[in-house]
């Protein structure tokens, strides 16, 4: 693969998108995580599926929008989506996870009937439900680059606000904090991330890449920022080792992904629970 590296544009566009990715997902999903909104990330991942399927949709009936990038319209539905979600919480105060299931539910139907409408799937529409090296364009590499300095940016200069907005909302209000706006915020750029991530770990499984990092994180981390640290780390680990053995061997890269993902998980937990039964031995 380092030979391919050099020589194929589309592994170059695959490796660095990956990269990019491996740091963005995790570092949202922390705060999803600690605000116990770990199915948000499913949610806008299927409206954006809906998106998608319009997209593709739209480039067969009129030949005139054959150039759109798909990824283009998935954004404007997830962002559309993660805005639904914020109102929806609004309307069901005391019920707000409600607003999960309904945008999900609603992305699913949507995305159903417009793939219908384009007579099935299609290579296009099953490379973004699992994930394609080879699809990635250099187009698409600039666009996550520019999603991935934005998110960064934000998360940098609002870090103390939003670490006291997922750990505690009545506090963060009490001192000020505008609650409302870093929520808006916060849901533009997790809907963001999740429409970029799309090319390669795939819709269908982009939420796992934003959760098992954060999940094998919290069982080895001590403290928050330690918690985002090795996140990234397992993303990366991730990303980069699923990229490599999909192209040896020849497999799905999202699924492989998601595999590696899930091993680290086990792993982690696995040495937590010899390290404590070792500890009580010492005893």
């Amino acid at each position: 693969m380092i030979s391919g590296l050099m020589q194929y544009e589309f592994l170059q566009n695959a490796f660095l998108t990956g990269m990019i990715i491996g740091v963005i997902a995790p570092l949202l999903g922390v705060f999803i995580v600690v605000r116990r909104l770990s199915l948000i990330a499913d949610a806008l991942s299927h409206i954006t599926l809906a998106g998608i399927a319009l997209s593709l949709l739209l480039e067969k009936k009129f030949l005139v929008l054959s150039g759109l990038n798909p990824l283009y319209m998935g954004m404007v539905f997830s962002v559309g989506g993660s805005l639904f979600i914020e109102k929806l919480r609004t309307v069901y105060k005391h019920y707000q996870e409600l607003a999960i299931p309904i945008i999900l539910s609603g992305g699913v139907g949507l995305g159903v009937i417009f793939i219908s409408l384009a007579d099935g799937f299609n290579t296009d529409l099953f490379s973004y439900l699992f994930g394609s090296v080879s699809a990635v364009s250099r187009a698409d590499l600039w666009t996550i680059l520019i999603i991935s300095i934005f998110v960064i940016t934000i998360v940098s200069f609002l870090y103390k606000e939003l670490f006291l907005l997922s750990f505690d909302e009545e506090y963060a209000k009490a001192t000020g904090i505008a609650a409302k706006s870093l929520h808006f915020i916060f849901i533009v750029m997790v809907a963001l991330v999740i429409a970029a991530s799309m090319r390669i770990v795939g819709i269908l499984l982009v939420s796992s890449l934003m959760t098992l990092p954060v999940a094998a994180s919290i069982r080895f981390a001590n403290g928050f920022k330690q918690t985002i640290f090795f996140s990234i780390l397992f993303g990366e680990i991730s990303v980069l080792g699923g990229l490599f053995l999909s192209y040896y061997l020849n497999l799905a890269p999202g699924g492989t992904i998601v595999m590696i993902a899930i091993f680290i998980l086990v792993l982690v937990i696995w040495l937590k629970k010899r390290s404590a039964k070792r500890a009580i031995l010492k005893r």
